[in-house]
């Protein structure tokens, strides 16, 4: 069986985390997939998809370490060609990417105990996103 479903969230932008677990649950749950994976994917270019422990330490060292990493303030190129001040969103979201596959057992995602699903907004402002969640197996 496959099963595609969309859930929606509205983002702050500027690095915003917002943990999805609880809604892939929901959705699993709905979907009544007992053995197989869950593709969670977002259709954005300045979003991306992880896990992680969420918590407000590790959220902050997260953030931070995309600001070292991909710094807002260097000139991009994209920049330029689009007369927009997003390039590094881009970069950032390319880097972490689109879609992660968690294993599905006895109906229950496989993720740690202190391990979550959680969405990244990189963009410059707050967005409207859509992830889309994708259930295959028995």
């Amino acid at each position: 069986m496959v099963v595609t479903k969309k859930i929606h969230f509205d983002t702050g932008g500027n690095g915003h985390i917002i943990d999805i677990t609880p809604d892939v649950v929901k959705q699993l749950a709905a979907a009544a997939l007992h053995n197989g994976t869950v593709t969670v994917f977002v259709n954005g270019s300045t979003a991306a998809v992880t896990t992680i422990e969420f918590e407000p330490g590790l959220i902050s060292d997260f953030r931070e370490m995309w600001e070292r990493l991909i710094p807002k303030n260097l000139p991009y190129q994209h920049d330029s060609a689009w007369g927009e001040s997003n390039g590094f969103s881009h970069v950032r979201a390319s880097l972490l990417g689109p879609s992660l596959v968690i294993p599905v057992a006895d109906g229950v995602m496989t993720l740690g105990t202190w391990q979550q699903i959680v969405l990244v907004d990189f963009d410059r402002r707050p967005r409207s996103r859509e992830v889309i969640l994708q259930f295959a197996g028995e």
